[in-house]
């Protein structure tokens, strides 16, 4: 089989709705362009998200094709409303402290977004069939696993977990290149609450957590490191971008390889 690049979704507004792009450039930093730029902040200078707030998961988003806007909307008794994403920043950041009942502020970092992994701020990668799989242990739907767990590059054309090989047992970055963009394979992903409840309504699974931990262990590629777990309540691979990549461009479609030293 050949892997190739099935899918890129980027969230522009951390903890809130996915869009999925044909291309996505990468930032200096390794982070993609668009990717998480905007995150929401409570009166204690916290992340507004998923671990902290399971109302945000009744908030619905749509994008502007180049980002500018946003249309939000909470409540299918209420009218949507729409908002520049810079220059309606404090009307936005009111739509938000109305919702949550409590002062939110909006920041923006144009350079690295916010991602959970600041030392590995790269896009996320999973394996379609990894996706599958666990949809399949809960009897969920591809589309809706692809919701909860929100990374960045899906791979196709290889094994579930596949992107498990992108780390090493020592440690040291593996390198992988998709298209003609390097990346560094760094560490399992570490999940968070999020995974466990549906997307739309903050519902959730009982046991998740559990069962996927059982599943998990059981499936571990024998090839791959188990003392890079800590764990099982991980999936997906953290990255970091190689010197050069700032400016280059994922595409759907892309060549996948790993790089042997």
């Amino acid at each position: 089989m050949t892997a190739y690049l099935e899918r890129i979704d980027l969230y522009p507004i951390k903890s809130l709705d996915g869009v999925s792009v044909q291309a996505a450039k990468l930032l200096e930093s390794g982070a993609l362009q668009y990717d998480r730029t905007f995150a929401l902040f409570d009166q204690t200078h916290k992340f507004v998200n998923g671990k902290r707030y399971i109302s945000i998961h009744q908030v619905r988003s749509r994008f502007a094709d180049d980002f500018s806007q946003v249309t939000l909307q909470a409540d299918h008794a209420m009218p949507a409303q729409t908002f520049q994403m810079t220059q309606e920043s404090s009307e936005l950041a009111a739509w938000f402290s109305d919702y949550f009942q409590q002062p939110i502020n909006i920041r923006q970092n144009n350079a690295t977004g916010f991602p959970d992994d600041t030392d590995s701020p790269g896009p996320t990668v999973i394996s379609t069939a990894t996706l599958q799989a666990v949809a399949d242990w809960f009897g969920l739907t591809l589309a809706v696993t692809r919701r909860r767990f929100r990374t960045n590059l899906e791979i196709n054309g290889v094994p579930a977990f596949w992107e498990d090989h992108l780390f090493a047992g020592t440690g040291e970055p593996v390198h992988f290149q998709v298209g003609s963009v390097l990346l560094q394979g760094i560490n399992p992903c570490q999940r968070c609450v999020v995974p466990t409840r549906d997307p739309l309504t903050g519902e959730a699974i009982a046991a998740f957590q559990k069962q996927f931990v059982q599943k998990r262990a059981a499936t571990l590629p024998p090839t791959v490191a188990r003392s890079r777990f800590n764990h099982f309540y991980r999936l997906a691979v953290n990255t970091r971008g190689l010197p050069g990549t700032a400016g280059k461009t994922l595409q759907v479609g892309d060549p996948v390889s790993v790089l042997i030293p």
